[in-house]
């Protein structure tokens, strides 16, 4: 568990999440028996007054992870900022009725004036929060190396069996293609199985996607045609590894393979206001009930797609799917950087 919910634009912490109320609680009295030592200037002094601080805090801190508690799936929709702001106002709003109840119960008590109150409570929230965030940026490049690990080895080209078939059956007639054949599938292979933590180029997933169509051509024939269209987008674009040999392996598996006749995909790669953009499209036939479970493994396919671009991009990445008029097309787009490949995101 990483202790995180995504808002719009980044991760927020989980007040659900037993583990970051435990380091809220543990923090907020070691913030305490800080202020309490400052107060008494020794040791013996700091533990009483830690201890008579403690009582009077307990009752406000529950009722504050209470609220968070109950308002963090809220906070999913918001801007990181707004979470943030809602989270200090909780606190201060919290601390500042506990102060006006007990200064109205027990004014004896000498608890201090309502600003310091205020004051010191948006102080301890304020420190609590950079502390669980500095947390996660911390853990955030070890837990995305893991996913992108466990996602990357997900994807395998379901064409690999019909790919030997056909080149099997080019070993007599074509040795030449056969062997072009497998240096393409050796090529797809080592890329499938390669480390993907770290960026691409769109020259080489190009390179990737040229492969994986000359092998499906082999088994399609002409049934299979492509458009390619990259006119202005710089080859030494980054992108994360295997993002356009997926999109037309479900292109060709959910578009091209149910049509007798076969069809045609378009492959448009353009830069835009600083973004770079994908869009494949393919024909969209009416899926007879057997094949209908195939939808399952493109919407799986879309979904690790997406997340992926998410570990590497977050929020500045995007991609949209849209059906009209039995066209069915994909759009990924994500900010334009250009550079080498082995940087990372």
């Amino acid at each position: 568990m990483t202790g995180r919910i995504m808002t719009k634009d980044t991760a927020f912490p989980d007040f659900r999440n037993t583990g970051v109320l435990l380091r809220v609680v543990i923090t907020v009295q070691v913030l305490f028996f800080a202020l309490a030592l400052v107060q008494a200037h020794a040791l013996d002094g700091a533990v009483q007054g830690f201890v008579e601080l403690a009582a009077y805090l307990q009752i406000p801190l529950l009722f504050i992870l209470l609220l968070l508690f109950l308002l963090t799936p809220m906070m999913a929709a918001f801007q990181i900022g707004q979470a943030r702001a809602l989270t200090l106002l909780i606190c201060a709003g919290v601390a500042g009725f506990w102060h006006l109840f007990m200064d109205m119960s027990y004014p004896d008590t000498g608890i201090g004036s309502l600003p310091r109150t205020l004051a010191l409570s948006l102080g301890a929230a304020w420190v609590i929060l950079a502390g669980l965030d500095g947390r996660a940026r911390r853990l955030s490049p070890a837990l995305a190396e893991a996913r992108l690990q466990a996602l990357t080895s997900r994807i395998r080209p379901h064409f690999l069996f019909n790919a030997l078939n056909s080149v099997l059956s080019l070993i007599r007639s074509d040795p030449k293609k056969a062997e072009t054949a497998l240096e393409n599938l050796a090529e797809l292979q080592r890329a499938l199985l390669s480390e993907n933590r770290e960026l691409s180029t769109l020259r080489r997933e190009m390179e990737l996607a040229r492969a994986y169509l000359d092998l499906e051509t082999l088994r399609l024939g002409e049934r299979l045609q492509v458009d390619w269209r990259a006119e202005n987008a710089p080859a030494d674009a980054l992108m994360p590894a295997l993002i356009l040999q997926p999109l037309l392996e479900n292109a060709v598996c959910h578009g091209i393979e149910p049509l007798p006749e076969g069809g045609r995909i378009s492959v448009d790669i353009f830069t835009r206001k600083g973004a770079l953009t994908l869009v494949v499209k393919n024909p969209c036939p009416a899926i007879p009930l057997p094949l209908a479970t195939g939808r399952e493994g493109n919407r799986m396919a879309l979904s690790n797609i997406r997340e992926r671009l998410a570990l590497h991009f977050d929020a500045q990445a995007r991609i949209s799917i849209h059906q009209p008029a039995g066209v069915f097309t994909v759009q990924v787009v994500m900010p334009l950087r250009t550079g080498s490949r082995g940087q990372h995101a």
